[in-house]
């Protein structure tokens, strides 16, 4: 009979029954709501409740299902659950893990408390994660776990059969073997179907792939993201400077890599100077979007000083005070649709080597189009509203000149701080709003002035 999954839906029906469960201490509902429950779906009740409540109702589940969970909350609840734990017990949950996970939940914990959770670790894991624990969380060492599957390149396919069943004990998922000689220097890889296939007395050596990609150690995770990503790679193996194997990498340690760099970027965009949440404290929220709400406040003040300049203009022909809204907030939505895009094409590590300035012909040529279709528009609907001939002329040419700039400054400025080693995703946000609007305003009454 095929075993079925139970498909677990939270509702706010079911969190209040849960609720209800937990101040009653109704452990058999418990644990018959939670059964077959995948840790996946468990992990989202932990957010809706108290982490003494999540304490007590995760204390009945198994230590596999708690360690699961465990793993896969992000640090800050995982700091506030596991404060709640003694040493010894953070060790049981810790001893179900990889080394990789371990290491990094250890790396959050406070130094004496890592101290003695350490103590409590199995010889086996100890030794890996102290291996682990010598590279920053940042770089491929950081990220990589110990456990892999190898094989000798002398061994016949019986004997690697053999072994991969023994090593295989420590190994939850496996997609290849690893080639080594006899000093642990990688040489290879081997797939489970030659292995399958092939006849049991030949060598490793006979059927292995010497073509293989590998990451170093000293590799920034961004780095390894794009070698995985180039080449469709679900694991990588990781060697030291020396060439010699010592862990590999597998998708789901960089696919949280690529969630946290894109979250980041979000952020950026957004004017957000901090990686932070939503349930974070006021001040840590306040602290991330003060810097550049700041500089926008400081870029209006600067816009109504400037608009003082031209106050004589604004006095002989006030319908010019009009479309200063519509010159701002077009130069400041196509500057940050070109420098999104530029930002976006960043992440490719060939984008300059590809033609530089053939981009930047392409993004001229394409604002020049926007800009004619767009100030067209805007000059016949301003002949039509206030049939003034000249003033519609102005607004238009502004316009124009307002749409090409931007869009130069939108894809010039994320090149120029990609080039000074700062995050190109500045350029998306705020500070391009910012620049822009100036732009639109220096433009706008300059064409006034010129023309009126």
């Amino acid at each position: 009979m095929e075993q079925q999954t139970l498909e677990f839906e939270l509702t706010k029906e079911f969190r209040d029954r849960f609720q209800q469960a937990l101040d009653e201490r109704d452990d058999a509902f418990i644990r018959n709501s939670l059964q077959d429950v995948k840790a996946a779906d468990i992990t989202a009740l932990v957010y809706e409740f108290t982490p003494e409540e999540s304490k007590y109702f995760m204390e009945l589940l198994s230590i596999e299902i708690q360690s699961e969970i465990i793993r896969d909350l992000d640090s800050e609840t995982r700091k506030k659950y596991l404060k709640l734990h003694d040493p010894q017990a953070i060790a049981i949950l810790l001893n179900q893990l990889l080394s990789d996970d371990t290491a990094d939940i250890l790396h959050e914990l406070p130094v004496k408390v890592r101290e003695e959770v350490f103590v409590g670790l199995e010889p086996v894991l100890r030794s890996q994660v102290t291996e682990l624990l010598r590279y920053e969380e940042n770089v491929a060492g950081g990220l990589m776990a110990k456990e892999l599957i190898r094989a000798r390149i002398n061994w016949t396919v019986v004997q690697c059969v053999d072994e991969i069943r023994k090593q295989a004990e420590n190994v939850s998922k496996f997609y290849q073997v690893y080639v080594v000689d006899d000093r642990d220097k990688l040489l290879g890889r081997l797939s489970l179907q030659d292995l399958i296939i092939s006849d049991a007395r030949k060598l490793v050596a006979d059927i292995y792939e010497k073509d293989i990609v590998s990451v170093e150690t000293y590799m920034e995770d961004w780095e390894v993201a794009e070698v995985m990503k180039k080449y469709e790679l679900v694991s990588v193996p990781v060697v030291n400077v020396q060439g010699y194997l010592v862990g590999r990498i597998t998708i789901d340690d960089i696919v949280d890599v690529i969630t946290e760099q894109a979250e980041e970027e979000r952020q950026m965009m957004a004017g957000i100077s901090e990686n932070v949440e939503e349930d974070d404290s006021i001040w840590r929220n306040t602290r991330a979007r003060l810097p550049w709400l700041l500089i926008g406040i400081l870029g209006g003040l600067m816009n109504a000083k400037f608009m003082g300049l031209f106050e004589a203009e604004l006095v002989r022909v006030t319908a010019i005070a009009f479309f200063t809204p519509l010159i701002q907030a077009t130069g400041g939505n196509v500057g940050i649709q070109s420098s999104s895009l530029i930002v976006q094409s960043l992440a490719n590590p060939d984008f300059v080597d590809e033609g530089l300035w053939k981009r930047l012909i392409k993004v001229f040529f394409v604002a020049i189009l926007n800009g004619l279709v767009l100030s067209t528009l805007v000059w016949g609907a301003n002949i039509l509203l206030f049939q003034e001939y000249k003033l519609s002329l102005v607004v238009s040419i502004a316009l124009f000149s307002v749409i090409v700039f931007a869009s130069f400054i939108g894809t010039i400025t994320p090149l120029i701080l990609n080039r000074f080693g700062f995050n190109p995703a500045l350029a998306a946000g705020p500070f391009i709003t910012t620049t822009n609007d100036l732009l639109g305003l220096t433009l706008y009454f300059f064409t006034v002035h010129l023309i009126l």
